[in-house]
């Protein structure tokens, strides 16, 4: 009996995720025949083609076609009038420059000529916002799938699911589901055949549901379950008639890690086995709605194979080289970060983990033989030093020459010399768990690492020559405006070794000590809102302001003046922290690629004198300046329902917005630019002097 592992959107399409090669490498090596796709990649591929794009195109002219015939425009609609004229120059440049967006970067020359990759990277976002718009109210990119009320309920995800706002309805339908239909019918053993969705990113949570939703319709004999750490933090949560309601299309559902627990479905129902004894399994339950029996949520690293790749269509990844993930270890040791819930644990991290060096070295041998690749990403929540040491002491023994790179969190343990053996290994870039550069909120987080500790890893990384990447925030509970300012000056400070950053926001998660014990913290309250269903949303006030809107606009605006020094890109490229782009960057031209470049007046900074399309003119039928003004309106809405109402559903935001006031036909003409915003052009007739009277009515 087969098992399907799908990989659904949303996420990076540059490289492998590990998530599904270890399950695979697991049930393989139980004699479990397995059949791995990367949907993620695979429908993004799909979607990111000239014939798909020009569809779009088209789908963006009809939508604002259809639109111009009302004479005015309701709330909703003015928010949609205005996605789909901001994103006509962006289709159209992106269906024009898609195939060689895709081609320079699987192309080892363009992939590292700055120009060439700067454009290709600018296209497939400038396709990304027209595919949200085209099925506004969406927003996608490779790391986020939103619609407003999306999963709010099953009820929800089924609608959002439809043709209309799924862009993904096309792949699943006419390519995911054949392929899985023939599968189970060469099956020769006449069994039903397990479908498993691998979900490990909130982003991958409504995409998810809407595959299994169309999969389960499809092929209602196999059984459709889920699993991986985006589904885990929500259903553990949960119970009875909530638990039911998340489980929604599937038939079961995987909590905590999933390699014993999806084995002993699969040969369960080989055998005709009853699932209730099998531990972590979420099952419906005619009395409670749903359960599972709880066992011991955390693999014996040691006794696992390593990630199997066989399968994947490696060739297919937006990328001139191929970069594979590994994990040496799982979990976390440090496991005390106060605002931390990560991975595959009821709260925090969990337990920390490792495979035998001996181990690692035979699996890194045998994937860079097998896959022909030098380029590894150590994926884990957080390696020892220690560790990672005796890794790297093990690597320059073995002769095999890798360059790779790994999350790291800054200690003392970290000299000067273990920093170059780490370098003489292959290292080519580290990711630090900077997260402050202020010593109140370093405690406050419970990092374990002074801001001096943090500062001298840093500078021993860069002197060893290995990319010191810094991934910070702001606005954890009490951080006050300087505070903020303080983790911006330590960036500044050290633009000569930082390769790049990224300064987040805070975002509060349920299993976070922060939620846990929120007084502690200065929060006053954490709420979730009535209607959702599935328990997603969290929210807290705090007991006193700590920043006021000007604060945070004056740490945005240090935050703009600071980029500057560095040539950044939004996930997944290079000038990101922790990808493969940005890792095979540092391997070609050195760990100061990103300062170097905007230093020299790289082709990044100055990309918008660059236009990807010729801009044109046309005419609208409605302001967009004065449409605009329904964003404002939009988010007044949703802090009502948010903060005032704590209650969401389409009949409380309707309530709220009915008596917005319609747009009036008022026509314009307009400039439209790929990646810019519609410029308003004067309506006056050319040959007209203008008035320069003090009284006179037009100007």
């Amino acid at each position: 009996m087969t098992v399907a592992l799908v990989y659904p959107p949303t996420c990076d399409p540059t490289a492998p995720y590990l998530a599904v090669p270890m399950l695979t490498g697991f049930l393989r090596a139980h004699s479990v025949p397995v059949l791995p796709i990367d949907a993620n990649l695979e429908a993004f591929d799909a979607l990111l083609d000239p014939g798909a794009l020009s569809g779009i195109a088209e789908r963006i002219d009809a939508g604002i076609a259809v639109l111009e015939r009302a004479d005015a425009l309701s709330h909703e609609q003015q928010l949609r009038y205005l996605a789909l004229q901001r994103a006509r120059a962006d289709a159209h440049a992106a269906a024009r420059g898609i195939a060689e967006a895709k081609a320079t970067l699987r192309d080892e020359a363009r992939f590292f000529d700055e120009a060439s990759y700067d454009r290709a990277t600018r296209i497939i976002d400038a396709a990304l916002r027209a595919i949200s718009a085209a099925h506004h109210p969406l927003h996608l990119d490779f790391t986020a799938y939103r619609t407003p009320f999306g999963l709010l309920s099953q009820d929800e995800i089924r609608r959002m699911a439809a043709p209309d706002y799924d862009p993904f309805d096309a792949y699943v339908n006419e390519t995911l589901i054949p392929r899985l239909r023939q599968t189970f019918a060469n099956d020769t053993d006449g069994r039903r055949g397990v479908i498993g969705l691998s979900v490990c990113f909130p982003g991958q949570l409504q995409p998810a549901y809407a595959f299994a939703w169309k999969i389960k319709r499809a092929l209602p004999d196999v059984h459709l379950t889920a699993g991986g750490p985006g589904l885990t933090q929500m259903m553990i949560r949960l119970s009875g008639s909530a638990l039911a309601e998340a489980l929604g299309p599937f038939d079961s559902a995987v909590v905590y890690e999933g390699e014993h627990t999806l084995l002993a479905l699969a040969q369960a129902l080989e055998t005709g086995a009853s699932l209730r004894a099998i531990p972590n399994l979420v099952l419906r339950d005619p009395l409670l709605g749903a359960r599972y029996v709880a066992g011991h949520g955390m693999e014996d690293l040691q006794g696992l194979p390593s990630p199997d790749f066989d399968g994947l269509p490696l060739e297919r990844y937006l990328s001139p080289r191929l970069t594979l993930p590994y994990d040496p270890t799982r979990g976390c040791y440090w496991g005390k970060c106060t605002f931390c819930h990560y991975g595959l644990a009821e709260v925090g991290t969990a337990e920390y983990r490792e495979r035998d060096v001996a181990t690692m070295i035979a699996h890194l041998r045998e994937l860079s033989t097998k896959h022909a690749t030098k380029h590894f990403y150590f994926s884990q929540d957080s390696v020892a030093p220690k560790t990672l040491v005796k890794l790297a002491d093990a690597l320059i023994d073995s002769g095999l020459e890798l360059r790779w790179g790994t999350d790291l969190k800054p200690e003392k343990y970290l000299t000067a010399e273990r920093a170059d053996t780490l370098r003489r290994s292959g290292a080519v870039a580290c990711a630090l768990g900077v997260e402050s550069g202020n010593g109140r909120v370093l405690e406050l987080i419970d990092k374990g690492a002074p801001v001096r500790v943090v500062s001298d890893v840093i500078d021993r990384l860069a002197a060893a020559g290995v990319a010191a990447e810094a991934m910070c925030f702001t606005d954890f509970p009490t951080e006050t405006r300087d505070e903020a300012l303080d983790t911006l000056r330590f960036l500044d400070e050290r633009r000569d070794c930082i390769a790049v950053y990224i300064v987040g926001e805070f975002g509060l998660t349920h299993g976070s000590l922060v939620a846990q014990e929120p007084p502690r913290f200065g929060v006053r309250e954490v709420w979730q809102l009535a209607g959702d269903r599935l328990g997603l949303s969290l929210f807290f006030e705090p007991i006193a302001p700590w920043k006021s809107d000007d604060d945070r606009a004056a740490v945005d605006d240090e935050l703009a003046e600071l980029s500057r020094s560095w040539t950044l890109r939004p996930y997944p490229w290079a000038g990101a922290v922790s990808t493969a782009h940005t890792l095979l960057h540092y391997a070609e031209l050195g760990p100061g690629v990103f300062r170097d470049r905007a230093r020299g007046g790289d082709a990044a900074r100055h990309g918008a004198a660059r236009s990807l399309d010729e801009p044109f003119e046309a005419a609208v039928k409605f302001d967009l300046a004065r449409a605009a003004l329904a964003e404002r309106r939009e988010a007044e809405t949703w802090g009502e329902l948010v903060s005032v109402l704590r209650a969401v559903s389409r009949e409380a935001y309707a309530g709220l917005t009915k008596s917005y006031r319609p747009l009036r036909a008022s026509p314009a003409r307009f400039r439209f630019a790929a990646e810019s915003a519609p410029e308003a052009l004067s309506t006056r007739p050319r040959g007209r002097r203008p008035s320069h009277a003090h009284n006179a009515t037009r100007r």
